[in-house]
């Protein structure tokens, strides 16, 4: 479950409720006036996978749940504490489309704005599959593989930045 900063009342460490004033380098945030501990809005992390089958397809999934339920994108998914970026991104592979995967390059990283928790940063990666077989998972209703030039319109503009990095570094236009 993913909390809104305005869902943040009271202090994690000692239940006082937070008041909203200037920190020590001067930026407004939620504090708590009793143990001054501080709620830093920061972005969540993601993982967006590229995957491309002999044919220059590329994979996308149609989503299961929000953001964006029903609507087509690339597999990806927030990094879990546990992960690295590159360890989310095979995992989240795994889970969406039953595929298992290799990274073979790292494409970038985008911020964007987000419905749920305001920002995400997104870190893009492409992968060749070493095994598994194609079935959605359990975020997607569905898996497949798309002709380059016939993408349905995808909901995150981190997705088409990453498909336009493949798109050039495979020379396909």
């Amino acid at each position: 479950m993913i909390v809104k900063d305005e869902e943040v009342k009271f202090c994690i460490k000692c239940g006082t409720k937070l008041i909203v004033k200037s920190d020590h380098e001067g930026k407004v945030r939620k504090m708590c006036a009793e143990c001054d501990w501080i709620f830093y809005e920061n972005p969540l992390p993601a993982a967006v996978c590229v995957i491309l089958n002999k044919k220059r397809e590329i994979l996308l999934i149609k989503r299961k749940v929000e953001p964006s339920a029903g609507k087509w994108a690339l597999p990806s998914g927030y990094v879990e504490i546990d992960q690295t970026p590159e360890k989310c991104a095979v995992v989240e592979l795994k889970e969406e489309t039953g595929l298992k995967g290799k990274i073979i390059s790292f494409l970038g990283y985008n911020m964007q704005t987000s419905q749920i928790c305001k920002k995400v940063i997104s870190f893009g990666f492409h992968l060749k599959k070493i095994g598994g077989k194609l079935i959605p998972g359990d975020d997607a209703l569905d898996a497949k593989f798309f002709p380059i030039k016939k993408i349905p319109e995808l909901p995150f503009s981190s997705h088409k930045k990453f498909i336009q990095i493949i798109k050039k570094q495979k020379g396909i236009l």
